[in-house]
């Protein structure tokens, strides 16, 4: 078997309701998805969620090659692109191709990802993650009452810019998810996506688990922070999570290795070979993982072969538009299929057809840091503009 060749999609997030977090918001709630579908001699196709930039010179890498040598096509991928591909939107443009590559291997096998890994339990536990900064009360509770009528009993919510809301939402959603577990007592999780200095973060969640219990706080400051996020471990009680901006093991090392991380992250976009490494790195370390991704799927199947994964993020219950999963949400886990691969099917009508919904690249949202963040003196609104600071 061999690759002949790769095409490329873009569809569309629809969430339906506005979406963001502490950086920015989609008004909207439309969020675009690039997607890679890499072609063999074999008939085969597999499908990758993630970027296109620079594809062609990636491509180059594992074109004629035999999809199935997964791990050492990703190396290969890695040393055509050795000085961009380690960071930023090329490192995903590779994770992209390395999950369409896996799902053409097991699919070559006759096997879901999930069972040519090793895994033996189909079942992966997730937590709620709404995208929910910008959300009223009312939406708020709706949207978390929805993940907790499919089971889920631990939420990460959005906030980092004023601690009292910050307070009275997680008040909010705690009350949703003891009342669906007949008094159980959830874990409850807050990103802030970066937007805070050390101190601010030691005084932040300080004052919140005054009265609150907090599993972890999620990229409390600057990513490669290394210091940074160990002074905020020594100073609060939560677990600190971060690493979902990493990219390579020499990013996630350092951290790992200064005892700064206590869950340890890692995107679906980078792909399934990095969060195996990122996995076996964490593991000699006694620290779990933890998947992030609006559609996790590759990440998903990898899980459940690793002895430290902890949790997955579930964003929206539905995937993007054009795009079917083979697995389903119960009882507060993704249920993984039977289906040969990754159980990813593309509808490239239904895609062609939305196009139309596709916001335009430099329109506004998360992916974009404010001009003031970490550097405010006092708490500021989601949709205020970003170099504005609230007297």
């Amino acid at each position: 078997m061999r690759i002949t060749g790769l095409r490329t999609l873009t569809t569309v997030q629809d969430w339906g309701r506005v979406v963001g977090d502490a950086n920015g918001v989609y008004t909207d709630g439309l969020v675009r998805v690039p997607i890679v579908v890499v072609e063999t001699d074999a008939g085969i196709t597999g499908v990758g969620l993630g970027p296109h930039v620079e594809i062609e010179t990636v491509f180059a890498a594992i074109e004629g090659e035999d999809p199935r040598c997964v791990t050492a096509l990703y190396d290969r991928m890695l040393r055509r692109m050795f000085k961009a591909g380690h960071a930023g939107a090329v490192f995903g443009t590779i994770g992209a191709l390395d999950t369409a590559l896996w799902d053409i291997k097991a699919q070559a096998a006759g096997e879901p990802l999930w069972r040519l890994l090793g895994g033996r339990d189909r079942r992966v536990p997730a937590y709620a993650s709404g995208l929910d900064i910008a959300l009223d009360d009312d939406e708020f509770v709706a949207v978390y009452q929805n993940y907790a009528d499919h089971g889920l009993r631990a939420a990460k919510i959005k906030g980092g810019l004023d601690v009292e809301r910050d307070r009275q939402r997680l008040g909010l959603v705690r009350d949703v998810l003891t009342d669906a577990g007949h008094g159980a007592r959830p874990s409850l999780m807050l990103d802030v996506n970066e937007t805070w200095t050390r101190k601010q973060a030691v005084r932040h969640v300080g004052e919140l688990e005054d009265t609150l219990d907090l599993t972890w706080i999620e990229e409390p400051v600057r990513r490669w922070d290394v210091e940074g996020h160990a002074a905020v471990g020594r100073g609060v009680r939560a677990s600190v999570a971060t690493g979902e901006n990493l990219t390579g093991l020499e990013q996630h090392r350092p951290l790992i290795t200064a005892g700064a991380v206590d869950i340890v992250q890692t995107a679906a976009v980078w792909g399934i070979t990095h969060f195996l490494r990122v996995a076996v790195l964490a593991h000699a370390h006694d620290l779990p993982v933890s998947p992030i991704g609006t559609t996790p799927v590759g990440l998903l199947h990898a899980a459940t072969s690793v002895p430290n994964h902890l949790v997955s993020e579930l964003q929206d219950l539905r995937p993007p538009l054009g795009v079917s999963l083979d697995l389903h949400v119960e009882d507060g886990a993704y249920v993984l299929g039977d289906s040969p691969g990754l159980g990813v099917r593309i509808d490239e009508e239904k895609i062609a057809a939305s196009s139309h919904l596709l916001p335009h690249p430099a329109s506004g949202g998360s992916h974009i840091r404010p001009e003031r963040a970490g550097h405010r003196l006092h708490a500021v609104e989601p949709d205020a503009d970003s170099a504005t600071v609230n007297a």
